[in-house]
């Protein structure tokens, strides 16, 4: 079984609550092969403002001018991703802190001119990820990225994960997140969707924002391979495996699925 579990900013802020996810992945990493990508945008924004830096955002992207991508990798790629690392290593794992940087893991090019530094993922070279998981190692990925020329970008989270669970061959895409998971116009929760139902969500303005940005990930994941992607509520107990173990948490996406309550 591969899984690739996507963890979202928000979630890694509290000591507890990171913790306990620690404690989830590392118990899930002894019968399952995991790759972690993070986020770290609240972390992130708090940086900024401390240093009278204002974020901008354009549909969900954090417009990223030099001030801002120095900022991302030292907090994103730096203090957010030891922070996971070590917590993962308390917790019994054998985390292995990285970005997609390391080793071109990750390349990307720039998205948009207007948005400055932020990328858009061209490639992924799933070999480290394959080294680090066939030596017993637990990868944890900061969304940074590099083009071929070393210029870094700001990619978006569920973005990275997306592209890295296609080219790992996840069996299954999780992101773990601060709401319980996608909702239809009344608010209640979608425990199944199909990507036709998804794109009616989108094409209503009932997904804005984050959630947008996670059906999007989510459409092109399940669009090259991967057979299906879960969104559910971090802080949940047990989380990771209840979903192991078959039972509903969150909403379900696959190619196939109807959506039912």
């Amino acid at each position: 079984m591969k899984l690739l579990v996507k963890l979202g900013g928000t979630l890694l802020d509290a000591d507890s609550t990171r913790e306990a996810l620690a404690r989830q992945i590392a118990a899930v990493s002894r019968a399952a092969q995991i790759v972690v990508v993070h986020g770290g945008g609240q972390q992130l924004t708090r940086y900024l403002t401390e240093r009278g830096i204002e974020s901008r955002f354009v549909n969900g992207l954090r417009v990223t001018s030099p001030a801002i991508l120095d900022a991302v990798v030292k907090v994103v790629a730096g203090s957010v991703n030891r922070q996971l690392v070590a917590a993962l290593n308390r917790a019994g794992g054998h985390g292995v802190g990285i970005s997609g940087i390391d080793a071109g893991l990750v390349e990307a090019e720039q998205m948009d001119p207007a948005l400055g530094s932020v990328g858009l993922v061209t490639r992924v070279a799933p070999a480290l990820l394959d080294t680090l998981l066939a030596g017993g190692f637990l990868p944890v990925v900061a969304c940074v990225a590099a083009d071929r020329e070393g210029r870094f970008y700001n990619v978006n989270a569920d973005q990275m994960a997306a592209a890295c669970a296609v080219a790992f061959g996840a069996d299954q895409l999780i992101f773990l997140t601060d709401v319980a998971g996608v909702l239809d116009a009344g608010k209640a929760l979608l425990p199944r969707l199909s990507m036709a139902q998804s794109e009616s969500l989108i094409a209503a303005g009932v997904a804005t924002g984050g959630m947008l940005a996670k059906l999007n990930a989510a459409a092109g994941a399940l669009g090259q391979g991967v057979p299906q992607v879960r969104i559910c509520a971090g802080a949940a107990d047990g989380v990771l495996a209840r979903i192991l173990a078959g039972e509903e948490a969150g909403t379900r996406l696959a190619p196939e699925e109807v959506c039912a309550r």
